[in-house]
């Protein structure tokens, strides 16, 4: 658990690409509020998770990027379905950022692949990491547990990576190539194997003790 206090402004930002004063997802926010910001920030989880398809998992081939356009359309790859999150948990006032991993598509060889994922900034727990990339590939089973992660996918390959920051804008060389994406088929054929940025709004998040990964192997991000 780290209490690092998280810059409150910049992981509230209103972008682009996380436009969370968007009409609609505030309208959504609005209809995820609870009593309480944990309560808040688990039923944005659920939703996104649950209601936003993953690409590849439903044989979509539509591509989303901007918050706003992952809810009209209803599908995402992972880093799409984490901007949407992040929107949702700032149109709710709750701080919220970007993480990352390189890991391979299918198996224990290249080529690799970002995958994005979430971290969200609880008074009582800290920054907490999570993965609503969605529960509807066979041996994942994410879920939103403070205390403990419940990543998608573990780092076992040569040349794959858990990023320990928090950021709070997604990366721009990701951005830069999910907008030249024209399909997901191309995204199968040639994935997105991203750098981060040399500088940006970060905060440092040591890896968590307490981790579990719902598979021991993966095929696809």
């Amino acid at each position: 658990m780290n209490q690092y206090h998280p810059p409150v402004a910049d992981f509230l930002m209103n972008t682009a690409v996380v436009d969370c004063k968007h009409p609609q997802i505030q309208i959504l926010a609005a209809s995820l509020s609870g009593q309480t910001p944990l309560i808040r920030a688990k039923n944005c989880f659920d939703w996104v998770r649950d209601h936003i398809e993953h690409s590849i998992d439903f044989h979509r081939e539509e591509v989303t990027c901007k918050a706003s356009d992952v809810l009209r359309i209803g599908t995402g790859l992972c880093t799409a379905k984490s901007h949407l999150l992040v929107a949702l948990w700032r149109a709710n006032q709750i701080p919220a950022g970007f993480c990352y991993q390189r890991l391979t598509l299918d198996g224990p060889n290249p080529p690799y692949c970002t995958h994005g994922f979430t971290a969200v900034w609880l008074d009582d727990w800290g920054w907490y990491r999570c993965d609503a990339r969605g529960n509807s590939k066979p041996g994942i089973h994410c879920a939103f547990t403070p205390g403990q992660e419940n990543l998608a996918y573990p780092t076992i390959y040569n040349g794959e990576q858990t990023y320990p920051d928090v950021w709070a804008e997604p990366w721009p060389d990701l951005l830069a190539a999910m907008e030249k994406l024209q399909s997901i088929s191309q995204y199968r054929s040639d994935p997105i194997d991203a750098c981060p940025p040399v500088a940006d709004l970060c905060v440092s998040e040591p890896t968590a003790p307490n981790i579990h990964s719902a598979e021991t192997g993966h095929v696809l991000p």
